[in-house]
C-alpha cells in the first residue's frame, strides 16, 4: 500500500496527511476549499521546521514529506488511484454519508475506506457502501504528528482482512492502534466528552469557577489540560455533537448536554476556532497551542 487518500484539510485531515507523507506514503490530500488546502500545506511546513529545529528530522527529509503530498480540490480525481481512502470531514452524519458515497463510486474496488470519525457509527456509514467489508473507523488523536493513540473500529460487516491491514498499516506510520467495538463514542470520547460535560455542569450549577474547575483536574488528577479548556481546545460544537451522538445512541438523559454548552455553541462561543469559549483565545491560534501544549 502506497497511495492514500484523505479527505478533509482541516486539523486533524492535514495532520493524517502529514504522518503519512512524512512515512514514505503518496498521500492526496482532498479538500472543495482551496484556500484549505493552501493553509494545510502551511501548517504542515511549520510543523516539520518545528521537528527540524529539535533535530528530530533533517531538511532533506522535510523536503521529501511534502514532496509526497499532493493537494487536489475534487474527490473523483483525488480517490481514483487510491489503495486506502481515510474520511476527515465535519463531524455530521449526513456529510459523511454523502462522501462515502462519492469515494465508494471512484475508488477502485479493492481500495479500504476509512472514516476519523469520533463518534459515529461505522456500521451506518458502511451500510451506504457496496463494500461494507472494507470499510474501518480510524479515530486518530489531536495532534496527529505527536499522540500515538488510533482507535480502530470495526463494524459490523468489517472484514478480519481489512481489520489486520489497518492494524499493520497503523503500526508503521509509528502509531499504536487499539481495536474497539462499533458503540456510539466508541472508547475514547464514551469516557472523555461525558466527563467534560459534567465540568461545564459544575460551573453552569455554580460549584467553582473555568479555572478553578481546571486547576483541580490538572493538579488533583494529573491532567495535563483541564476538562474547560481541553473543550475549548477540541471546539463547543464538537463536544456537543458527539454528545448528541451518545445520547441518541444509547437512548439515555445520561448524555444530555448542559444547558450551558448548548447556549454557547448557540451563540457562536465555540472555543479556540471562534476564539472566545470558556477562555479567550482571540490571540492564539489552534496551531501555536498545539506547539505550547505538546512540546
Amino acid at each position: 500500500m502506497k497511495n492514500i487518500s484523505v479527505i478533509g484539510a482541516g486539523t486533524m485531515g492535514n495532520g493524517i496527511a502529514h504522518v503519512f507523507a512524512q512515512n514514505g506514503y503518496q498521500v492526496n490530500l482532498i479538500d472543495v476549499s482551496q484556500e484549505a488546502l493552501e493553509k494545510a500545506v502551511k501548517t504542515i511546513s511549520r510543523n516539520l521546521d518545528r521537528m527540524v529545529a529539535k533535530e528530530k528530522i533533517t531538511e532533506l527529509q522535510k523536503k521529501i514529506t511534502l514532496n509526497n503530498l499532493t493537494t487536489i480540490s475534487e474527490i473523483k480525481s483525488g480517490v481514483e488511484n487510491a489503495e486506502l481512502v481515510i474520511e476527515a470531514a465535519t463531524e455530521n452524519l449526513d456529510i459523511k454519508l454523502s462522501i462515502f458515497k462519492e469515494i465508494d463510486l471512484h475508488s477502485p474496488k479493492e481500495c479500504i475506506l476509512s472514516t476519523n470519525t469520533s463518534s459515529i457509527s461505522i456500521t451506518k456509514i458502511a451500510a451506504n457502501t457496496s463494500r461494507a467489508d472494507k470499510v474501518i473507523g480510524m479515530h486518530f488523536m489531536n495532534p496527529v504528528p505527536i499522540m500515538k493513540l488510533i482507535e480502530i473500529i470495526k463494524g459490523y460487516s468489517t472484514s478480519t482482512q481489512t481489520l489486520e491491514t489497518i492494524m499493520k498499516l497503523s503500526k508503521k506510520i509509528g502509531k499504536s492502534p487499539v481495536e474497539v467495538n462499533d458503540f456510539p463514542g466508541f472508547v475514547a470520547n464514551k469516557i472523555l466528552i461525558p466527563m467534560i460535560n459534567e465540568a461545564i455542569i459544575t460551573l453552569h450549577e455554580g460549584v467553582a469557577g473555568v479555572e478553578e474547575i481546571d486547576t483541580v483536574m490538572k493538579l488533583g488528577m494529573a491532567h495535563p489540560m483541564g476538562p474547560l479548556q481541553l473543550a475549548d481546545f477540541i471546539g463547543l460544537d464538537v463536544c456537543l455533537a458527539i454528545l448528541k451522538v451518545l445520547q441518541q445512541g444509547f437512548g439515555t438523559d445520561k448524555y444530555a448536554p448542559c444547558p450551558l454548552l448548548v447556549n454557547m455553541v448557540t451563540a457562536g462561543k465555540l472555543g479556540v476556532k471562534s476564539g472566545e469559549g470558556f477562555y479567550s483565545w482571540k490571540h492564539k491560534t489552534k496551531e501555536l497551542l498545539v506547539s505550547e501544549y505538546f512540546k
